[in-house]
């Protein structure tokens, strides 16, 4: 895009030329009339300062000439101007009447200005069809997951009241479940969106990584007895970390979840650690690994790598979700790789700039 298709460039030339044809109009012409006049009508010429009759239709002729060519020169720029002007206006009354399919095309004779502002209506006409069509996903997808516990809670409940069950403590256990299960949804679903809305707040104080490790691993202790995994934990964070304790439990919780969901029975590595100038927690599993192609998309809510991650056993989809939101809360990023056991690594990184000295 070069500075001679500007706008400006062209309302300069318009009026240089417009200029230069003026001239050349008023002193040229001039030249000729009164050269031929003198030459073969002496007679028309006023001696005197007051114009003749024949100078006064020449003075009349050319003002008028001169009029014309202004107005066809401002007619010429205004609808080079205004044209494309129009098309993006026109566009932008179909984007806000719903049309979000709405793209501006411009000629090449359009300026570097009205293709840079149709490039903006483009885009945000990409970025409303893309909020439009996030948002037809939320919706579809929170019904889903909402609809399968809903759904369960309300059939024992009526169970109870008909007395098709009885109110034993199975029972109630499982109702309860379904409850947690269901109050952990609805807060994994607040959790991500005040992270999208940057709305997320933080308790931030210096936090001995070590010990929230330690939680986790007395949280588990277990539920992992008879399954087959064996927690490791390793620590490399030597001194306290200024962080959120209850968000980033909370976070490797979700990724402990998610390991023992998706995971080979083995070693489950638990660690923290130093990784250039940021603070890193995770946990690594045995395998089988996701495709590096999916890498990127674990941290989409309500994504599922294959089909054996259904709600049965593969859970809501937002854990990892939850994960970002929280390490975005801190200021920094949520990552996966593939681990040096050829398992999945999964964990949450932000700047270390806060970490407290050693007491």
């Amino acid at each position: 895009m070069t500075v001679r298709a500007g706008l400006r460039y062209q309302i300069a030339k318009a009026f240089a030329a417009m200029a230069l044809a003026m001239m050349v109009l008023s002193i040229a012409g001039s030249y000729v009339f009164y050269a031929l006049a003198s030459s073969f009508a002496p007679d028309m010429l006023s001696s005197t300062w007051v114009p003749s009759r024949a100078e006064l239709v020449w003075i009349v002729v050319t003002v008028a000439a001169g009029v014309l060519l202004s107005i066809g020169v401002g007619v010429a720029l205004s609808k080079r101007i205004l044209t494309p002007l129009n098309s993006v206006a026109a566009h932008l009354r179909e984007i806000a009447n719903g049309n979000l399919d709405a793209r501006v095309r411009l000629d090449a004779r359009a300026s570097a200005e009205t293709r840079e502002l149709a490039q903006d209506v483009n885009a945000l006409a990409e970025r409303l069809q893309h909020a439009v069509r996030e948002q037809e996903f939320w919706n579809a997808a929170v019904a889903h997951e909402l609809r399968t516990p809903v759904t369960v809670l309300l059939g024992r409940l009526q169970g109870l009241a008909d007395g098709v069950f009885t109110a034993d403590r199975a029972t109630l256990d499982g109702l309860l479940r379904q409850a947690n299960g269901l109050s952990r949804l609805v807060d994994d679903l607040r959790v991500i969106s005040l992270g999208e809305s940057r709305h997320l707040e933080l308790s931030i104080e210096p936090v001995d990584v070590a010990r929230v490790l330690e939680d986790v691993r007395e949280l588990y202790a277990q539920r992992l007895m008879g399954t087959g995994f064996d927690l490791q934990i390793r620590c490399d964070v030597p001194c306290p970390v200024d962080c959120d304790p209850q968000r980033v439990r909370q976070a490797l919780i979700a990724l402990m979840d998610n390991a023992m969901t998706h995971a080979t029975p083995g070693v489950l590595l638990l660690y923290a650690g130093r990784e250039d100038d940021d603070v890193i927690v995770g946990v690594s599993d045995a395998g089988p690994g996701i495709a590096p192609d999916a890498l990127a998309r674990v941290f989409q809510p309500f994504w599922r790598g294959d089909a054996s991650r259904a709600r049965t056993r593969g859970g809501s989809g937002l854990g990892l979700a939850v994960v970002e939101a929280i390490a975005h809360a801190h200021g920094g990023q949520a990552g996966a790789r593939i681990a040096v056991s050829g398992g999945t690594d999964v964990f949450l990184r932000w700047p270390a700039l806060g970490m407290t000295p050693a007491a």
